[in-house]
């Protein structure tokens, strides 16, 4: 249980973040594959509550990684962090139509423009909830 202190400490932390990557955000996505080899991409992410998510392709390495190692690195400006990567499925599915509809509009710049199929079945949200990080704003260090 966070004591009163750590609340504000958290509830600062989401703010910086929701202000700095809730819009479209360059990422770096770093997983492990099964040899235990590290890759990094980057990645166009936004930020939601605690959770980074991505539209990506559900058959990607990066996919098959992290159905075999969930457990994913996330960094982007003063930010770094870890987190649990989860597939929520296709982007039309009914529960995934709220989290869609801000990606698409994150997104809407590039989104349209044919690299994005959303009647493909691959078509995937990628949830990376956050576990840990470091944040910097204003000459702070925002851990948690």
């Amino acid at each position: 249980m966070y004591n009163l202190y750590e609340e504000r400490i958290m509830e600062k932390y989401v703010e910086i973040l929701t202000e700095r990557f809730s819009k479209d955000s360059l990422m770096a996505l770093a997983t492990v594959d099964e040899k235990g080899k590290p890759w990094v991409r980057t990645i166009d992410a936004i930020f939601y509550q605690d959770s980074f998510y991505t539209i990506t392709y559900g058959l990607s390495n990066k996919m098959q990684q992290i159905e075999k190692n969930p457990t994913v690195a996330i960094s982007g400006e003063w930010f770094s962090g870890h987190g649990i990567g989860e597939n929520l499925g296709h982007i039309k599915l009914e529960q995934n139509s709220e989290i869609a509809d801000k990606l698409r509009k994150a997104f809407s710049a590039w989104y349209d423009n044919g690299h994005t199929n959303e009647d493909d079945p691959n078509t995937i949200i990628l949830r990376i909830k956050l576990t840990d990080g470091i944040l910097f704003s204003d000459g702070k260090r925002y851990e948690f």
